[in-house]
């Protein structure tokens, strides 16, 4: 192939027509392979690239595009001229809506001769929205891998047995009714995924995948399987978990190589006996033993209602009419009544990090969880649904109460809360009842008192504080409103430290409001307690001013003059006409305004440390956490033995919901295309009851093989809020007016790599390996090192399917505990080792890969076999080429 790396050389304009630029910043194409998936703008670069050096681009095999891309449509009609093509990634989910959900792409269909790709071996196109599959896909004669997870699909097309060398299928995530019976013609399919579809049956074809090793039905409508499931000699694992199975068949037990039978969360009453005495089937979540209640009995009284236990992995549901109680691995409970869905409805949801740009928070609100999302949206119920969440208990229980908040598509509205502490447990959970599904939070906010005020009049007062009264007398409205009262109580211990004067006191702050913007007819009265250490005998009347605030505390008034002020021995009262913050101060100063808004700011700051720790063992991952003052030491304990590191920095104020980042400088970086990673700086949200808390790997780009580097993290406000005081802007030091700490980081001098130390490898000693042949192209020592650092936690699961038993697995883990690079190697290199004889032992790793799910992993190893036999049968035909050259130019090193 000609230099595919002179690409890298992009140029430095990426133009629409002939003019505009976005600049075509570093290397976006590494050999054979155009990874523009990563860039905003990647199709624009791609249709720049394709515009002026066509030539190298139609040679590239390895093509990833964002689906999220307004030009895709655009591109689309060039990618046909790709023909060496073997891997095409247009897949969604690249962008977030302003609720943190994934936005699908917009690809709804493809050209006609894409077909034309006769190279192409795969395709997914996960993520975006295709109501039905492309014809065009069905004319490709090489794909053996297709993902179109995650889209609209209703139905499949009736010829789509002809991708005969399909081995892998997922469309999970879509609406599909029903399966073509052609799919019994899919005999070289290996791993099909059907999840969380709206499938209600299963055509006898299905038992024709002879070859099929795993197959996941979870998430439908099934009640049923048909028997021809049991000529499925190779399957390995079978996934029926969350439908309404009533009954399976006992043949199932016969599959010679089944390892692993999920009937979890069905209708089923009994089980064949030859199914359920098998080790590895999962029957949780079944009404087990149970009858049928006779149809002459109160259902009510009668009925047992299903019960769902969800694992971590799992993200939907299905709920009958029967209704049913589901408990999500998070400690999330739910209860549907019977009635409650008229028809069977999957209920889909996920866990998302608070964002402040739409979780919006009143003052002194308290956020006490992760937003919780469900759907369907639009969908009501016929009756209410319960919701139990758990929550962090809040530090202030007097002063605040414990509210689910949710989204109505406009705004936030508190719902009716009840909550409890768990006896075993001692969790907190937050109960509430909805009719429809949206965003649901847990909050904590000012205890709120509330009541109907009638033409009539009325008394309210506060739980918080009974002395704090409001009097609404008769004919004070024509029609009823409602008014909530909040106090929020200040010590005068808090008022001296923030004054710096101990002349100063006041009472608690009282916000009032109503759900009418029309004032009231007449005066409503108002008794606040008179600050501390105030009485009525003691008094000054020059000292004591009436504050009111507008809405956000932001301007405070000394509204004592245009007011009629009595007083008893213990309270003030007070006439007004229109409600907000309300603050009675005594002091000797004259204007007070300032020193309240002061206060009033200071009491919304939280006093934290940042703490920057390095593993003990693996000293490039750094823990980074933002905690509050009176947590910092049991922190630490907790930590302490696993991580090092400086002390936590000098103590810093931050706003509930402030954002904040951390830059890793002098000569210390991280991987630029984390999706929280800002301008090469990672994004925080400070959220006082959450943990503030991420772990990340560190590099330097400083040859560390002779010295160590001596680098830092610092931590920056992503913004100046309005209202942040005087204070805590004193605390930020240094050219840059946001910083706020700066904490040493240090990566110690490297030992030699994997791949640079001819002796023992981290620890193991190993002969030289070369898995394969010089035909076919050898795995190498350095290949392997490769594909060790890209497994990551999967190596267990690898192992298993590489043919290492559990003992083997369980006894690599626990003789290499806490360091799972010495776990990988161990495994890799050993099962390498005693394979290396064994022609056929790069293709078993290939399908292990696979079966595994690291289909990117098995596509590159195949990408290296494929170059390595092109190789050969090009030294074969060279004059004078030697047999050494030919095993030399197949050993190609994975990137």
């Amino acid at each position: 192939m000609q230099k595919m790396a002179e690409l890298l050389g992009l140029r430095d304009e990426c133009r629409e027509g002939t003019s505009g630029a976005s600049a075509l910043t570093g290397p976006c194409l590494a050999d054979n392979r155009l990874n523009l998936d990563v860039y905003p703008d990647g199709c624009c670069r791609f249709l720049q690239l394709f515009k002026e050096q066509q030539g190298e681009v139609v040679q590239v095999e390895f093509l990833r595009l964002s689906s999220n891309d307004c030009l895709l449509d655009t591109t689309l009609s060039s990618l046909p001229h790709l023909k060496h093509l073997k891997s095409l990634v247009l897949k969604g989910g690249h962008a977030r809506d302003e609720f943190g959900s994934y936005q699908h792409g917009c690809l709804t269909s493809l050209p006609p001769d894409f077909g034309n790709l006769r190279c192409l071996t795969h395709l997914d196109l996960s993520f975006n929205r295709l109501s039905t599959l492309p014809s065009c896909i069905l004319h490709l004669p090489s794909l053996r891998v297709l993902l179109v997870s995650h889209n609209s699909l209703v139905t499949l097309p009736k010829d789509f047995g002809c991708l005969s060398k399909l081995t892998f299928f997922s469309a999970m995530k879509n609406q599909l009714k029903n399966l073509p019976q052609s799919i019994g013609e899919l005999s070289m399919l290996q791993d099909l995924d059907l999840s969380e579809n709206a499938l209600e049956f299963l055509p006898e074809e299905v038992g024709n995948l002879c070859n099929c090793t795993e197959l996941d039905l979870s998430g439908n409508r099934l009640s049923s399987i048909p028997d021809s499931l049991a000529n499925l000699k190779s399957l390995r694992r079978l996934h029926l978990h969350s439908n309404l199975l009533v009954t399976v068949p006992a043949s199932l037990a016969s599959l010679p190589n089944l390892s692993r039978l999920d009937l979890q969360n069905n209708c089923l009453r009994a089980i064949p006996a030859e199914i359920q005495t098998l080790p590895f089937v999962h029957i949780r979540g079944n009404p087990l033993g149970e009858t049928e209640p006779s149809l002459q009995a109160d259902k009510s009284s009668t009925r047992k209602l299903k019960r769902l236990f969800l694992a971590s992995g799992e993200g939907s549901f299905t709920v009958t009419s029967e209704g049913c109680r589901v408990v999500l691995a998070c400690g999330i409970h739910f209860y549907f009544p019977p009635g409650a869905a008229s028809d069977p409805l999957q209920i889909s949801f996920q866990s998302l990090m608070p964002d402040p740009r739409w979780v919006k928070l009143k003052h002194h609100d308290i956020l006490l969880s992760r937003v919780l999302e469900l759907q369907p949206h639009g969908v009501e119920f016929q009756q209410e649904v319960q919701i139990w969440m758990p929550y962090i208990s809040p530090q202030t229980p007097h002063q605040h109460e414990v509210v689910v908040r949710t989204f109505s598509g406009q705004s936030w509205n508190d719902l009716k809360t009840r909550v409890k502490r768990k006896r075993r447990s001692k969790k907190c959970v937050a109960h509430c009842c909805v009719l429809h599904f949206s965003w649901f939070v847990v909050v904590s906010r000012l205890v709120q008192n509330e009541c109907k005020v009638p033409a009539e009049g009325t008394l309210l007062f506060s739980s918080v504080d009974p002395n704090i009264k409001v009097i609404f007398p008769p004919g004070v409205t024509k029609e009823p409103r409602s008014v909530k009262l909040q106090v929020l109580p200040v010590s005068a211990e808090e008022i001296q430290e923030i004054t710096a004067n101990a002349g100063c006191r006041a009472s608690p702050l009282l916000y009032l409001s109503q759900d009418s913007t029309v004032d009231f007819l007449k005066p409503v009265r108002i008794q606040l307690p008179l600050p501390p250490g105030v009485t009525g005998l003691n008094l000054d009347q020059s000292r004591l001013h009436i504050l009111h605030g507008d809405l956000e505390g932001q301007t405070w008034n000394d509204i004592t003059r245009e007011v009629v002020l009595e007083f008893t021995h213990l309270y003030a009262v007070f006439e007004v006409t229109h409600f907000s913050w309300y603050w009675l101060w005594y002091t000797t100063k004259t204007y007070i305004g300032g020193i309240a808004k002061k206060v009033y700011e200071r009491l919304r700051l939280y006093q934290v440390n940042f703490i920057a720790l390095q593993r003990k063992k693996d000293p490039e991952q750094v823990l980074l956490q933002c905690v509050p003052k009176h947590k910092v030491d049991p922190v630490l304990k907790k930590l302490q033995d696993r991580y090092r590191g400086p002390e936590p920095s000098d103590m810093v104020e931050m706003f509930e919901g402030e954002q904040f980042f951390a830059a890793f400088e002098r000569g210390i970086s991280i991987d630029m295309d984390r999706p929280d990673c800002v301008d090469g700086r990672l994004s925080f949200i400070f959220y006082s009851h959450l943990k503030n808390m991420k772990e990340i790997y560190v590099t330097s780009p400083v040859d560390r093989k002779g010295q160590a580097v001596k680098g830092q993290v610092s931590f920056y406000r992503g913004a100046v809020p309005d209202s942040i005081p005087e204070d805590a802007s004193r605390r930020r030091k240094g050219p840059d007016s946001l910083w706020l700490a700066t904490l040493p980081i240090k990566l110690p001098q490297l030992k030699p790599r994997w791949d640079e130390n001819p002796g023992p490898l981290y620890g193991f000693s190993f002969p030289p390996l070369n898995l394969g042949n010089a035909e076919t192209g050898y795995l190498t020592q350095a290949n392997l090192l490769s594909i060790a650092r890209r497994m990551g936690a999967d190596w267990q699961s690898i192992g298993l399917n590489l043919g290492l038993t559990y003992q083997q697995i369980e006894r690599i883990g626990y003789n290499n505990r806490e360091d799972l690079n010495k776990q990988i190697l161990d495994m890799l290199f050993s099962w390498a080792q005693q394979n290396s004889e064994d022609p056929d032992c790069v293709n078993k790793l290939i399908t292990a890969m696979k079966e595994s799910g690291r289909q990117d992993i098995a596509d590159e190893v195949e990408a290296i076999i494929e170059l390595g036999r092109q190789k050969y049968s090009e030294s074969i035909r060279r004059v004078g080429l030697e047999q050494e050259s030919s095993t030399e130019d197949s050993v190609i090193a994975m990137t």
